[in-house]
């Protein structure tokens, strides 16, 4: 409360941008520890706006005009309000507020740590229960006599953004786990992701070698004939790096790169071309450009959403993961999967590829235990990624975002196959950025923040707005392995929908001026989470 200059201010206007509002309403803004609260004056309505400050993105104040000051609210979710405010000094305020309130910088300040749903403590203790990983590898056969659980990370030693319970071949030694993880960055060693009970391989994952041009350590390459001796079926596993190979080529002469095939005699390296997090953060920013020309031509839209290369970053996480599930259930060959530090595009390959492979995790429940198990657990950097504290704004990228979109786009491909709508995944992506429970929060398991609620029991609880009705589990498209169309023709860019951009302080738009004025986002479920989707 104490970075609040002025916890109200009346005769504001404000406009939903993003919404395609017309007209902005007149009410009173208040500002609270966790929210920006808006309610018109109508006394018919009293419609309420609400805004997680932990939601907004940036806080810009163009210059003052006549009329008043303004501000524009950019939310991670891709809502835009624009407020009105009749005196400067009541919008100075306002903005030093929102700007420091949409900052926190250390997670005490968090609104997870605030939140207080109707339950004690025992249910909140419990929740953290609810997905069970160690019943989900039962459900795949897993410990068996070719996998096992290890305790070599218990506590975390060997690597702390690893979870501490992981399964790895039966002849894994702790000697070589340990081994393995000091020639892996990070500490990443390889470990099981999924196993497949029809063909016995498997999908495994760790982070990229400390090679640099000529290193190599036995361990590490005894724990890769591990992987290949835990599937009888085959004499090789695949390696997929995602990166591009120039980039892991340049990663060698930091000591890193790839492995060596001259010393790892039982592997097939297959490189994917997946970019990395800075250009999937420029790719967004384009996107979202996109959305905002000011009455674009078609040509001017094609032209922009070509320029971001958004669609085209998505194809290549589809292909990663087609490229996995066709090995394991077309081949029957194990596969490992890394990119640098095997938290980024590695989730992503490996996601998708369970989502292909199994139709369980096309399921609500399956989807939740599908994120927890290779984004939460494995070690996915949320707070950095998606920008929970304020802290390097180039750590920040989509990942997540992307990895959702994939899903959707498959729905889209097979829209019998999954039990989830659109709306689920739009409740998944805002909960990523909202810190409103303590599911996505920090970057570790280690990290988890028990003292937060997790998300799962209540997005399990409200399935029923979340539910397929296209979705028949006894039908073949909801059974066995998806074999999804990459071809770019494929891919779905969204809805062109037109949107309100004021050029000055008003009450009201043009509706003449709204022909020519679109937004566009190519990720569908963005539109339903802004209200914009066209049905």
């Amino acid at each position: 409360m104490e970075h609040i200059r002025t916890p109200k201010v009346e005769n504001v206007r404000l406009l939903d941008r993003s919404s395609g509002q017309r007209k902005a309403s007149v009410g009173t803004l208040y500002l609270s520890a966790t929210h920006t609260i808006f309610v018109e004056n109508n006394p018919e309505t009293r419609k309420e706006t609400w805004v997680l400050h932990s939601m907004v993105s940036s806080v810009e104040r163009p210059p003052t005009t006549p009329s008043g000051g303004q501000l524009i609210l950019r939310c991670k979710d891709f809502r835009i309000f624009q407020i009105f405010i009749p005196q400067e000094r009541d919008g100075l305020d306002v903005h030093a507020s929102l700007a420091r309130l949409s900052r926190p910088e250390k997670y005490s300040e968090l609104y997870c740590l605030s939140f207080n749903p109707n339950v004690n403590k025992e249910e909140r203790e419990e929740s953290w229960n609810f997905i069970d990983l160690t019943a989900d590898y039962k459900r795949m056969g897993v410990p068996n006599n070719l996998w096992v659980a290890t305790a070599a990370n218990g506590e975390y030693r060997v690597c702390d953004t690893y979870p501490s319970e992981l399964f790895v071949p039966k002849s894994a030694t702790p000697t070589i786990i340990v081994g393995s993880s000091r020639f892996r960055s990070r500490g990443r060693f390889p470990a099981l992701s999924y196993f497949h009970q029809d063909t016995l391989a498997a999908v495994c994952r760790c982070s990229q070698p400390l090679s640099g041009f000529s290193g190599r350590c036995q361990e590490d390459e005894m724990m890769l004939q591990a992987l290949m001796k835990s599937n009888p079926g085959s004499d090789y596993i695949y390696v997929v790096d995602t990166r591009p190979k120039l980039n892991a080529m340049a990663n060698r002469a930091a000591g890193k790169g790839y492995e060596n095939e001259d010393h790892y005699t039982n592997i097939k390296l297959q490189f994917i071309g997946i970019e990395n997090i800075h250009v999937m953060r420029s790719s967004q920013q384009k996107i979202i450009d996109v959305g905002e020309m000011r009455s674009p031509s078609m040509t001017d839209f094609l032209w922009g959403l070509e320029n971001s290369g958004w669609l085209k970053h998505i194809k290549a996480i589809l292909d990663a993961g087609v490229f996995v599930a066709r090995a394991v259930a077309d081949e029957g060959v194990s596969v490992l999967v890394h990119c640098s530090d095997g938290w980024d595009r590695t989730a992503q390959a490996c996601s998708v590829a369970s989502i292909l492979l199994d139709p369980y995790y096309r399921t609500i429940r399956g989807l939740m235990v599908l994120i927890e198990r290779d984004w939460v657990s494995f070690g996915h950097k949320f707070s950095h990624r998606y920008a929970h504290l304020d802290r390097d704004p180039k750590e920040v990228s989509p990942v997540i975002d992307q990895f959702l979109e994939c899903v959707w786009q498959l729905s889209e491909q097979f829209p019998c196959a999954f039990e989830f709508n659109e709306r689920f995944l739009i409740a998944i992506h805002t909960h990523v950025y909202s810190c409103q429970y303590g599911t996505f929060l920090g970057n570790s398991q280690k990290e988890l923040h028990e003292r937060t609620h997790s998300l799962w029991p209540q997005l399990w609880k409200d399935r029923g707005e979340y539910t397929n009705p296209l979705y028949k589990a006894e039908l073949s498209q909801s059974q066995g392995v998806l074999r999804p169309n990459t071809s770019p023709y494929c891919f779905n860019p969204g809805s062109v929908q037109p949107a309100a951009f004021p050029n000055s302080v008003s009450d009201s738009v043009d509706p003449d001026s709204l022909a020519g004025n679109m937004m566009t986002i190519p990720v569908k479920f963005i539109y339903l989470s802004s209200s914009r989707l066209t049905l």
